[in-house]
């Protein structure tokens, strides 16, 4: 947004057109006691050129993911994007942002859409997906919504390894729509469970594989007991190169799966803009929120693309309106397309396999170190570390030598202060394992 110097008389003008007597007026609805009660305490004016180096030394105070040995992901992950990707998505027509409503001027937005949307369903093993929603939390909560409007029922039950945030995310949205939520204790070794749970009344079952631990979860028998009780099974993910590797939730039975999309063309890009993948069965497709990109052929019987269905955001009767979501992560799901594209389908088996494989090694050498030991039995590129001191110093000491070491469980939800999820992509060579290793005997010692 541009900056637009107004004075004292620009400012009464606009006041006198919408009614008020000053501009505090139109902060009544927050408290006092979150107001400010003094400007922040900045420079008031700097010259660019002093901006600028106030900025960069700033900047290098952070430690770039890039540029020392990295095992962090819990739900945000560090793969090695190809330069054809941010070469193609700075191009000018991309980067003009636009609702394509408008077919006839929007065909390259739609085609690229439409291809995101066949590439999703793919990897999900689903009928149909939308053209991309915010994130995955969100994505998460707008899918246990739409299952309530699908079966008439309002409550859902959340699994225990289901990323604390999007469990807050849904409860969030939940708390407005008289939707109950049944969250189970967040813990590993706990999401079969979630399967004696089900009954009558519940409308959805939101399960995550692999979870916030790093388990892999089969979801075939926890889908047959919700289908059993007309429930939907959610499937959650939020490393999409593990679907590469595992079954899809599509082939195990899911109703609806949602996820995060960010690791594949899109960056860690300090916690966002990243995209959020939704696909479901068809018969559910008239209740999924966001856009749909449809194929359909001109009058000449040429092949061309549409935004189909109604405008179910934007629906004339508000109760009508399957979310408020109105738009998609446009660029963020065009660079996922084009990952995509150039991994191909041996591509991203390839990728996976190799994260797999860094994992494996990373877990062996881990369980060698006293102090250390890993929690899984199961794990795709990312596992759970119980060790004998607190996860937080560990990760502090870590950090101070130099290496990126996890992110501690109890940053993400209350307890488990000794558990630390620790990721190895493809990104982590032999020499950054092996710096993890000296570095987490020295701290454990």
């Amino acid at each position: 947004m541009r900056y637009l110097p107004l004075n004292e008389n620009d400012r009464k003008a606009m006041l006198d057109v919408i009614g008020a007597d000053s501009i505090d007026d139109l902060f009544q609805d927050v408290p006092e006691k979150a107001r400010l009660k003094a400007l922040v305490d900045l420079p008031k004016h700097q010259s660019e050129q002093a901006i600028e180096r106030h900025m960069a030394k700033l900047s290098a105070k952070s430690v770039s993911a890039g540029s020392v040995p990295f095992f962090c992901g819990a739900g945000a992950y560090k793969h090695h994007i190809p330069a054809t990707v941010d070469h193609l998505i700075q191009r000018s027509e991309f980067l003009t942002a636009y609702t394509p409503y408008q077919p006839e001027i929007s065909q390259g937005t739609l085609q690229s859409l439409f291809e995101f949307q066949t590439q999703v369903a793919l990897l999900t093993g689903m009928d149909v997906a939308n053209a991309s929603m915010y994130d995955g939390s969100t994505a998460c909560a707008e899918a246990v919504v739409m299952a309530k409007r699908v079966t008439r029922k309002s409550r859902a039950i959340l699994a225990p390894g289901l990323h604390p945030h999007y469990a807050a995310a849904t409860q969030t949205l939940a708390s407005t729509l008289d939707i109950q939520i049944d969250e189970r204790d967040c813990r590993p070794g706990r999401d079969d469970h979630v399967i004696d749970h089900i009954n009558d009344d519940t409308a959805c079952v939101v399960v995550q594989s692999p979870n916030v631990f790093g388990e892999i979860i089969d979801l075939a028998p926890i889908a047959e007991k919700a289908h059993k009780h007309k429930a939907l099974l959610i499937a959650v993910f939020t490393e999409p190169v593990a679907l590469g590797a595992i079954k899809s939730p599509g082939e195990q039975g899911a109703d609806i799966v949602v996820g995060e999309g960010q690791g594949l063309g899109v960056g860690l890009n300090f916690g966002g803009p990243h995209v959020g993948l939704f696909a479901c069965t068809k018969k559910l497709v008239r209740q999924m929120p966001g856009r749909l990109c449809g194929e359909t052929v001109d009058a000449n019987g040429e092949r061309g693309f549409v935004l189909t269905l109604s405008t179910r955001e934007q629906h004339i009767r508000r109760e009508k309106a399957t979310s408020n979501i109105c738009t998609n992560s446009g660029l963020c799901c065009l660079a996922f397309t084009i990952h995509m594209s150039l991994l191909g389908d041996a591509g991203l088996k390839r990728l996976a396999a190799l994260n797999h494989e860094a994992a494996c090694h990373l877990a062996d050498v881990i369980d060698g170190i006293d102090g250390a030991d890993v929690v899984n039995e199961t794990f795709f590129n990312e596992f759970t570390v119980k060790l004998n001191k607190p996860a937080t110093e560990v990760v502090e000491a870590l950090a101070e030598k130099g290496v990126l070491g996890g992110v501690p469980v109890s940053r993400l939800t209350e307890g488990n202060e000794d558990l630390l999820l620790v990721c190895a992509t493809e990104t982590a060579s032999e020499e950054d394992i092996h710096a993890f290793e000296t570095a987490l005997k020295e701290v454990l010692s």
